[in-house]
C-alpha cells in the first residue's frame, strides 16, 4: 500500500489524482479531512488525519505501508511567519516520518525535493531541504529523491506568483539582470517521473533524479513567455539582487500571500537547470514545453 504526505499539495494532489486513474487506492496523511475531501477525489482514496510534525499522529498512518511517497514539505514560494517555519516541517517533519516508517517497516520512501539542493547556511530553507535529502540517505530504508525544476501548470506557484507580478506592477523587474537561467517542467510530468519511479524500485532505488523541461528560459525569458500568454505588455528594469531582496522582506512582513518571499530568493542564487533530456534519458518520455504550453493554455 502507498501512503502519500502532502496529499492535498500541488503536487501531491495531481499524484492522488492520477494513481486512482489507474485504480490505484492510496492512503493520503491530511491535516483537514473535510478540506482534502474538497481537493481529492475522497471516495477512491483512504484519508488519514495527521501532520508529519506531530510524530504521535503517524503511527496508524505508517501502518501496513510498504512505500511513501513524502511530498508533505513547506515550498519557497510560502511566507515564513517565523524563524523556523521551514524547518519544522520540511526537517523535523522529514526525521519524524522516517522514524515512524522504520518502526513500522515501511520498504521505500521516495522523496520530492527540488533542483539545487545543496548545503546552505543553519536554518535556511536551502539546508532544510539538504537535511531531508541527507536523512533519507541515511536512514538505511530504500529511498529514491526526485529534485524537479520550477513547476509550471495550472495554478503553479512560481507562475502564478510571476503573473501575479505582472498584473500588479507598473513594471516587471529583472532579478539580477534577469540573467539566471530556468528549465520550467509541467507538474503532470513531475507525476508521470514519480509513477515511474514508483513502479521500478529495483532501478531507480538508491538514485537522485534532478529533472526539468526541454526547454532553457533566462528569467528575462520567462517573463517574455508569461507576457504573451497574458497577451500585455511591461517594461522590464533591472533590479539588484540585493534591493529586490529588501523588497521580498517588505512584501512578506506586509502581504498574506507575497508574489515573492526571501526563501524564493535563493532560487536566483545558481541556475535552476539541468540536462535537457534527463526526463527522456531516465524515464522515456519527452516533457511538455513551458513556451508551447502558455501559449496553448495562459496562465
Amino acid at each position: 500500500m502507498i501512503l502519500i504526505t502532502g496529499a492535498t499539495g500541488y503536487i501531491g494532489s495531481e499524484l492522488v489524482k492520477r494513481l486512482v486513474e489507474q485504480g490505484i487506492r492510496p492512503r493520503c496523511l491530511v491535516r483537514d479531512i473535510q478540506k482534502a475531501k474538497s481537493i481529492l477525489p475522497a471516495n477512491n482514496v483512504e484519508l488519514v488525519q495527521g501532520d508529519t510534525t506531530q510524530p504521535a499522529t503517524l503511527t496508524a498512518a505508517v501502518q501496513d505501508i510498504e512505500t511513501i511517497i513524502h511530498a508533505a514539505f513547506v515550498t519557497a514560494d510560502r511566507k515564513a511567519p517565523s524563524e523556523n517555519f521551514y524547518e519544522a516541517t520540511n526537517v523535523g517533519g522529514t526525521k519524524s516520518l522516517i522514524l515512524a516508517a522504520q518502526k513500522a517497516g515501511v520498504q521505500r520512501i521516495i522523496e520530492i525535493s527540488g533542483l539545487g539542493t545543496k548545503p546552505d547556511k543553519p536554518g535556511s530553507y536551502m539546508q532544510g531541504r539538504y537535511l531531508a535529502e541527507k536523512m533519507l540517505v541515511d536512514s538505511g530504508l530504500n529511498w529514491t529523491i526526485i529534485r524537479p525544476s520550477v513547476l509550471f501548470g495550472k495554478n503553479a506557484p512560481f507562475i502564478k506568483g510571476l503573473s501575479d507580478l505582472i498584473r500588479t506592477a507598473p513594471v516587471v523587474p529583472l532579478i539580477g539582470g534577469g540573467k539566471t537561467m530556468f528549465q520550467p517542467i509541467h507538474v503532470d510530468d513531475v507525476v508521470t517521473v514519480i509513477i515511474k519511479t514508483l513502479e521500478d524500485p529495483q532501478r531507480t532505488n538508491g538514485h537522485i533524479y534532478t529533472i526539468g523541461g526541454p526547454e532553457y528560459y533566462s528569467f528575462s525569458q520567462v517573463f517574455d513567455v508569461l507576457l504573451h500568454a497574458m497577451h500585455t505588455n511591461r517594461p522590464k528594469v533591472y533590479a539588484p539582487t540585493p534591493l529586490v531582496g529588501i523588497g521580498a522582506a517588505l512584501m512578506e512582513a506586509i502581504l498574506p500571500k507575497p508574489p515573492l518571499t526571501k526563501a524564493a530568493m535563493t532560487l536566483f542564487s545558481f541556475d535552476n537547470t539541468t540536462d535537457l533530456h534527463s526526463v527522456e534519458r531516465d524515464f522515456g518520455f519527452t516533457p511538455i514545453s513551458f513556451a508551447t504550453y502558455m501559449g496553448e493554455h495562459g496562465v
